[in-house]
């Protein structure tokens, strides 16, 4: 139908002529109520963005010279983070001439690695970068198991307890 009748259909019935395929000959447009439409589409964005995780990358940076303990306390401070759903960075940083020995971070990456392998997978091979070298390791997807939460609403119900009200 032409433009003119188009529009007057659409402002007869209050509604808006909105161009759906521009490419298409002749042009096809429906009558809508475009804010409304817009209201639709961003409900349906907030929506899909919900049900989003976003997974961050968290960094834990180390020396080719650390100690036992302080390495122990970085794979705990690790092993948190990819439980909470992180990608985890592990880097180890080289000063002056520290930079001569990447096995040593080898070494060091792989034992992190080594350490944190029930929570996580190897996602990225140590990876020697200016004067840092670097792994990066992805969170297990473990199991979900039943919440406690649902657990204790099952057992306080009320039909339950008028059942149990009742026998007594």
């Amino acid at each position: 139908m032409p433009l003119y009748q188009a529009r007057e259909i659409a402002r007869a019935q209050g509604l808006d002529l909105v161009e759906v395929a521009a490419t298409a000959v002749p042009p096809v447009c429906r009558l809508l109520d475009y804010g409304k439409y817009k209201y639709e589409q961003a409900k349906k964005e907030r929506e899909a963005r919900k049900s989003q995780k976003i997974i961050e990358v968290r960094e834990v940076r180390i020396r080719p010279k650390i100690g036992d303990h302080d390495f122990e306390a970085k794979a705990r401070l690790g092993k948190k983070l990819l439980e909470g759903g992180d990608k985890l960075k592990v880097t180890v940083m080289f000063r002056g001439r520290e930079i001569s020995h990447p096995d040593i971070a080898r070494k060091l990456l792989q034992r992190m690695a080594e350490q944190l392998k029930e929570v996580s997978t190897i996602e990225r091979n140590p990876v020697f970068e200016g004067n840092r070298m670097h792994i990066i390791l992805a969170p297990v997807a473990a199991p979900k198991a039943a919440t406690p939460k649902a657990a204790s609403k099952e057992k306080e119900s009320p039909e339950k307890e008028k059942e149990e009200v009742k026998k007594t």
